[in-house]
């Protein structure tokens, strides 16, 4: 090959290495828009919880958080502030629809007073049901696709939910004095949320549903005669041993109650599949973790609640379990007579329940009989001779 035809190759074949390169890269920004777009940095996400930021509640919303953010390699960051940063706990779901905020954490009774079929989530005995199985009848017995429905019925179409995080039966409430029959509520000043709102004023109680940091203050300055929020933890951590020394443990007014967790609609269905999946796994992930940092907090808590802070924790009698589910049935007899959506929830969940809770009463093993077995008092062997 001569040099004269060397130098007339080499400029085309720069040229043609320059158009390949330039090609290329007009192909990704304009087929992999994403691609591109992620170049420019992280999607930040601004959320809200519905806790104080001393609540373990509130941790379990910066534990999900942080799930998602590091699974997704710090594509996607969720920043989650307390409540009241932004908007009032009460008002997260409209800031939700709206895109005030990009995301939240909290309780679906807490949005009772937009719908009350909404509290079906989180109150009453839940015909047996425990908090994972509620977690169950969501996702395989039809309840997300409920909630969906319920959610667009009251114009909240910007709202994609997820529920997660199974609670523990929560107690009564803490009080002057034990509660030893129904009656001892006629005319008592009580606080709690959701549906129990209406089995707590059907026993005779004056009700006032306020949010987590303000039940202490409350019942500190007389506004309150007793008060139920949710765990040993939460309850220490809120200062409940602070102005009541009596807890009455069991109850079915919130037996089985879950988290849950918002996006704005549009804002989530804006980010790729691939993060889609990754908060989809992130939620399950974090169910479970809470399940498990539950039992390890509240376990110590209930004890530290009895030594350090000298609480006495009494069992509700039967008796007024009894009752709760008797006046239970009244509400929901009503509620479904009144609105046709509470029906059909009711509906899905009885039969979910019916055949759930006979099979977990039929195979899983009495635990008190073990814990009686290895921790009860001990007989003294018989004497010889």
């Amino acid at each position: 090959m001569s040099d004269t035809k060397q130098a007339e190759q080499k400029p085309s074949r720069r040229k043609f290495l320059a158009a390949a390169v330039t090609g290329s890269v007009g192909a990704v920004a304009a087929g992999f828009p994403m691609i591109a777009k992620a170049q420019a940095g992280p999607i930040s996400m601004r959320w809200q919880s519905t806790w104080p930021a001393k609540d373990i509640f509130h941790e379990y919303a910066l534990d999900f958080a942080k799930k998602v953010n590091d699974m997704t390699g710090g594509d996607l960051k969720i920043d989650v502030l307390p409540a009241g940063a932004v908007v009032p706990a009460f008002g997260l779901l409209e800031a939700v629809q709206k895109g005030t905020l990009d995301g939240g954490h909290g309780v679906l009774g807490y949005h009772y007073g937009k719908q009350n079929a909404l509290a079906l989530w989180n109150s009453g005995p839940a015909f047996g049901m425990d908090a994972n199985m509620i977690l169950s009848w969501h996702k395989y017995g039809g309840g997300a696709e409920l909630l969906a429905k319920l959610y667009a019925s009251i114009g909240m179409n910007n709202v994609q939910s997820f529920l997660y995080g199974p609670m523990a039966t929560q107690p009564l409430g803490w009080f002057k004095k034990p509660i030893t029959k129904a009656a001892d509520f006629k005319g008592l000043k009580f606080r709690t949320n959701g549906l129990a709102i209406d089995l707590f004023t059907a026993m005779g109680a004056a009700v006032n549903a306020l949010p987590g940091g303000e039940i202490v203050p409350a019942m500190d300055r007389g506004l309150l005669d007793g008060a139920e929020f949710n765990n040993a933890t939460s309850d220490r951590l809120l200062g409940f041993p602070d102005v009541s020394k009596v807890c009455m443990l069991q109850s079915y007014h919130q037996s089985a109650e879950t988290f849950e967790i918002m996006f704005n609609k549009p804002k989530y269905d804006a980010l790729p599949a691939k993060l889609k999946a990754i908060i989809a796994g992130s939620v399950e992930a974090a169910s479970a973790d809470m399940s498990w940092k539950a039992i390890d907090r509240y376990s110590k808590d209930y004890i530290e609640l009895q030594t350090k802070d000298k609480v006495k924790f009494y069992k509700t009698p039967d008796s007024v379990l009894q009752d709760q589910l008797t006046l239970w049935d009244a509400i929901l007899t009503k509620k479904s007579a009144e609105n046709p959506m509470f029906k059909e929830i009711v509906a899905s969940q009885r039969a979910f329940a019916e055949r759930a809770v006979k099979w977990d009463q039929d195979t899983i093993i009495s635990r008190r009989m073990a814990m009686n077995h290895f921790f009860g008092a001990k007989k003294a062997a018989p004497k010889k001779g």
